[in-house]
C-alpha cells in the first residue's frame, strides 16, 4: 500500500470564521469555571498573545480551539469549521492544520531530532512508525528543511536530550511546522527558558509566523515578552477576557492591572 500524500493545509475561508470562539464557557467538574462566556475572533495571520497568571484560562483556551477539550456552552470556530461538538473525524482532520507548542517540549529524549520532527505528521500518516527511515523520504527531507528553517540541521542525528532547552523548544517549532499548519498554538513556549533563549525562541516564532502567514496565539505571562512580540494582547483573568487591545496601545501598566487584580491589589 502506498503511502498517503502529505497533508496539505486547508485554505483561508473568506469570511470571520478563520477562528472564533462564541460565548464560550468550560466548566470543569464539580465547579471550576476555567473559560466564562469567552468571545474572541482571530483575523488570519495575526499574532495574538494570551496573557495571565498561571490558572487564568490561557492553556484551557488553547485546548478548546484544538479540540482537546469541549466547551460545556458556546462555539469554537476553526478555519470556517465547528470543531467544538464534532464528530472525532472532523476534529482529527482539524487538528492537522493546527499546529502546537509546549512548555515542556514534549520530545522524545531517545530519538533523534530529526525522528522527532518527522513524528509531528503523525497524524497524516497511517500506522505507527518504527525509526527515522520508516518515515517516507518526502517527508523526512521536509522535515530536515524545517530544521534548516530553525538553525538545527546539523543537528539532526543527535539525540533530543543532548540539547539545550532553547534547542528543544526549536525542534519542538519544527515539529509543528512539519504539519504545514494555519494556526500555530503556543502554550507558555518560554516559560522554561533563560531570557536569551526565550528572546531567540519569540524571534524564531514570529519569524517562521510571518513568513509561513500563520496565524498565532500564544500563552505568555511575562508582560515584557507579551508587549514586545504581540500584534494584540488578551488579558484574562479567572476564565473571563478583561484586556483585548492593539499592544502598541497597552502600556506597561495597563498590562499589570491584569495581575494586581488577580492579586486583589
Amino acid at each position: 500500500m502506498s503511502e498517503p500524500a502529505l497533508h496539505s493545509p486547508s485554505p483561508f475561508p473568506d469570511d470571520a470564521t478563520h477562528l472564533a470562539l462564541e460565548n464560550v464557557t468550560k466548566i470543569f467538574p464539580p465547579s471550576t469555571i476555567a473559560s466564562d462566556d469567552v468571545t474572541l475572533t482571530f483575523q488570519p495571520g495575526s499574532f495574538n498573545i494570551l496573557l495571565g497568571l498561571s490558572g487564568s484560562g490561557k492553556s484551557t483556551l488553547l485546548r478548546l480551539i484544538n479540540g482537546l477539550h469541549q466547551p460545556t456552552s458556546g462555539t469554537v470556530t476553526v478555519l470556517g469549521e465547528t470543531i467544538s461538538g464534532a464528530r472525532p473525524e472532523t476534529v482529527r482532520r482539524l487538528r492537522r492544520d493546527i499546529g502546537m507548542i509546549f512548555q515542556q517540549f514534549h520530545l522524545v529524549g531517545s530519538m533523534s531530532t530529526l525522528e522527532n520532527v518527522c513524528s509531528g505528521a503523525l497524524g497524516a500518516l497511517r500506522g505507527p512508525r518504527l525509526g527515522l527511515f520508516s518515515y517516507p523520504k518526502e517527508l523526512r527531507e521536509f522535515a530536515l528543511d524545517q530544521l534548516e528553517r530553525v538553525g538545527l540541521a546539523d543537528q539532526r542525528f543527535q539525540r533530543a536530550d543532548t540539547l539545550s532547552g532553547g534547542q528543544q523548544q526549536r525542534v519542538a517549532v519544527a515539529r509543528a511546522l512539519v504539519q504545514r499548519p494555519k494556526i500555530l498554538l503556543a502554550d507558555e513556549p518560554v516559560a522554561s527558558l533563560d531570557p536569551k533563549s526565550s528572546d531567540a525562541v519569540m524571534q524564531l516564532i514570529a519569524r517562521i509566523a510571518e513568513e509561513d502567514s500563520l496565524t498565532v496565539v500564544c500563552s505568555l505571562h511575562q508582560v515584557e515578552v507579551a508587549m514586545q512580540w504581540g500584534d494584540r494582547i488578551i488579558g484574562l483573568r479567572s476564565g473571563s477576557v478583561t484586556l483585548d487591545a492593539d499592544a502598541a496601545d497597552v502600556t506597561t501598566e495597563v498590562a499589570m492591572d491584569i495581575y494586581r487584580s488577580v492579586a486583589g491589589t
